[in-house]
């Protein structure tokens, strides 16, 4: 039987960079990469391949719509169009309305940042998820991918493994407690790990990778 933690081990090394990171967001407690985040988790959430989400958000940004208020003041066609350079069309129209609207929440209910929905939960994890529900667009999922990719920059919430994240270590043979998954990575980044047991739970390709590369390790 492959040892657990060299399971964990392969795991970590082949795919445990965050979705933030992978769209190019240097996530630290500013409002910027927060937002950009934020959207992320809402790209993220629909049923569309994940590097599509990616792509989606790296657009986004590159159109210039990096923060609340350039996101509020863009038009819905300029909305469009760059997701529509992500690949995202499948939603394209709908989302861009979600987001102008939500950018508009952002600016209006928490003053542009999302620090101010971290100090008013106080680090209840339901108290964050009820406020981040308020955005268009972002239900249940999106909250959870949002807690998973910030928990080590607001650490009140790590670890942070949802239901998704535990599938991900089912598939892999590993453990479906929370505690002990933590154990078996060790100190890696609490958000490196949960992406990388998504990951496992997307793509049947990660699990067969990953247990591979731990017999012959």
């Amino acid at each position: 039987m492959t040892d657990q933690k060299t399971v964990m081990r392969a795991l970590l090394d082949g795919h445990g960079q965050t979705y933030a990171a992978e769209a190019g967001i240097g996530l630290k407690d500013t409002p910027q990469p927060l937002y950009r985040t934020l959207v992320l988790a809402s790209l993220l959430s629909a049923r569309i391949r994940a590097s599509v989400a990616v792509a989606s958000a790296r657009a986004l940004y590159d159109a210039g719509l990096r923060d609340p208020r350039r996101m509020a003041d863009a038009t819905w066609q300029q909305r469009v169009d760059a997701l529509g350079e992500g690949g995202y069309r499948r939603y394209d129209e709908r989302t861009a309305t979600q987001l102008g609207d939500g950018a508009r929440l952002v600016l209006d209910a928490w003053g542009g940042d999302l620090r101010t929905v971290r100090e008013r939960a106080g680090g209840d994890a339901d108290a964050l998820r009820a406020e981040l529900r308020r955005m268009p667009g972002l239900g249940p999922t999106g909250a959870d991918i949002f807690l998973r990719e910030v928990q080590d920059v607001w650490p009140e919430y790590a670890p942070f493994l949802d239901a998704k994240t535990l599938q991900g270590a089912e598939r892999l043979g590993l453990p479906k407690d929370p505690a002990a998954l933590v154990r078996l990575a060790g100190d890696a980044p609490r958000a490196g790990v949960a992406a990388a047991l998504v990951r496992a739970a997307l793509d049947k390709s990660v699990v067969e990778e990953c247990r591979e590369r731990a017999r012959t390790a």
